[in-house]
C-alpha cells in the first residue's frame, strides 16, 4: 500500500502529485503533463493521454556545444508544447523517472516555477493499468517570454567543484558502486565509454540515486527513510552546501530533486559535467 503523499512529511509535498490525482486531472486547465525518458522510441508506443514529449537529445541540449539550450531555444520548446511561465508542468517518464527529473531541473534553470513529477512515473500508471494512448496530441503554440538561463543557483561547473572540494564541503556522487570505485566507467550492461579514468571526486559520498525510490513502484521512499540514506548514513544536512554528480547529470538531478523538493535543502547544485568532464581533465585529483 502506497503511503499517501502529504503523509510522507516532505518539505514539499506540493511537489509530487499521485497517479490517482493525474487520472481525475488529465483535462485539468493550466497544465501540461510532459514525458522525458531516457528511451526516446517509448513515448511513440503509449503515453499518458495528452502527454507531449521532450527527448532529453533533441529538446534540452545544445546541439553543438556541450551546454543546454538557450533562451531562444526554451521559448521555442516551451511555445511547441504550448505552456506559459503560468502553465503548471508534470513531468514523468521510465526509470524511476531520472530524465524526468533531468527535464524538471533544465525547466527550473529558466525560472519555470510550476514544476511537479508524477510519482511512480511510466511504471506505476502501466502497473495499475491506467489508460495509455498513441496520439500525439498538439496544441496551440503560445508566445513564452524566457528569463535568461540562470546557472548560478542549481548547476555547478568544474572550477567551481574543485573550490568546493578545496573547502571540504559535500559532495554526493550518486553512480553505481563500481563506478564510485573505479571499477567501471558506467553502469552495468552499458558501454564502457566516456572517460579516460575511472573512480571519483575526492570526498565525495557515495549515494546511488535509485536508493531513494521504492523498487515495486518507482515511487520517493518517506522523508524519514531519505534522511536516513542521506543524513544519518552519510552525515548531510540541510544546512550545508551540496553538489551532486553523476556520469553526465541525469541520475544526480535526481537526488537534486529529492534534497531539494522532498528534504527541502535549500543550496543543492548538480554538476551535470559529473564523470563524463572530470574523467577526462587534465590535473584534477581522482580518488579510486
Amino acid at each position: 500500500m502506497t503511503i499517501p503523499i502529504e503523509q510522507r512529511g516532505y518539505a514539499h509535498p506540493e511537489a509530487l502529485v499521485s497517479t490517482d490525482w493525474l487520472a481525475e486531472h488529465l483535462d485539468a486547465p493550466g497544465m501540461r503533463i510532459v514525458e522525458s525518458n531516457e528511451d526516446p522510441l517509448l513515448y511513440a508506443s503509449g503515453h499518458i493521454p495528452g502527454a507531449v514529449q521532450v527527448d532529453w537529445t533533441t529538446d534540452l541540449n545544445d546541439p553543438v556545444r556541450r551546454d543546454y539550450l538557450d533562451k531562444a531555444g526554451f521559448e521555442k520548446l516551451a511555445s511547441r508544447i504550448g505552456i506559459t511561465p503560468e502553465t503548471t508542468v508534470i513531468f514523468y517518464g521510465d526509470k524511476n523517472n531520472w530524465w524526468a527529473t533531468y527535464a524538471l531541473w533544465v525547466f527550473r534553470l529558466f525560472g519555470h516555477e510550476k514544476v511537479k513529477i508524477l510519482d511512480g512515473g511510466r511504471l506505476k500508471w502501466e502497473k495499475e493499468g491506467r489508460p495509455m494512448t498513441r496520439d500525439f496530441p498538439e496544441y496551440p503554440p503560445t508566445q513564452y517570454i524566457a528569463p535568461e538561463r540562470d546557472d548560478s543557483r542549481i548547476r555547478a561547473f568544474r572550477d567551481q567543484v574543485l573550490a568546493h572540494i578545496r573547502a571540504g564541503r559535500p559532495l554526493v556522487d550518486v553512480r553505481s558502486p563500481d563506478e564510485y570505485s573505479g571499477k567501471l566507467l558506467h553502469m552495468a550492461g552499458y558501454p564502457q565509454e566516456g572517460a579516460l579514468r575511472g573512480g571519483h571526486i575526492p570526498g565525495a559520498k557515495n549515494v546511488p540515486w535509485a536508493r531513494a525510490a521504492n523498487t515495486e513502484d518507482g515511487t520517493f521512499k518517506s522523508a524519514d527513510e531519505l534522511r536516513a540514506i542521506y543524513e544519518q548514513e552519510q552525515g548531510l544536512s540541510p544546512d550545508q552546501e551540496v553538489i551532486a554528480y553523476c556520469r553526465i547529470g541525469e541520475r544526480s538531478s535526481h537526488t537534486w530533486f529529492v534534497l531539494t523538493y522532498l528534504l527541502g535543502y535549500p543550496n543543492v547544485r548538480n554538476y551535470d559535467g559529473s564523470w563524463t568532464e572530470w574523467g577526462n581533465s587534465v590535473g584534477v585529483p581522482i580518488e579510486k
